[in-house]
């Protein structure tokens, strides 16, 4: 469990952001990263506005936080 932000949404307030996230990256194995707290860490980095590499270490790591966040581009 991780600590709690003033930038968190509930889970109930995740559920319609669920299926957009999953459908944003491919998966070829299980995923082990729980959505709602790479959603939770944007959140936090948009509220604060601090850089990438500074996302608390509770929330998944940046990189997989970001690949999230990015633009995908079809073509």
């Amino acid at each position: 469990m991780r600590q709690k932000y003033p930038s968190d949404i509930s889970r109930e307030q995740f559920e319609p952001i669920l299926p957009i996230l999953e459908s944003s990256c491919k998966t070829t194995k299980p995923r082990t990263i729980d959505l709602c707290d790479v959603f939770c860490a944007v959140l936090y980095l948009l509220k604060s506005g601090c850089q990438w590499r500074m996302i608390p270490k509770d929330f998944p790591k940046w990189r997989t936080v970001h690949s999230y966040f990015q633009p995908k581009f079809s073509g």
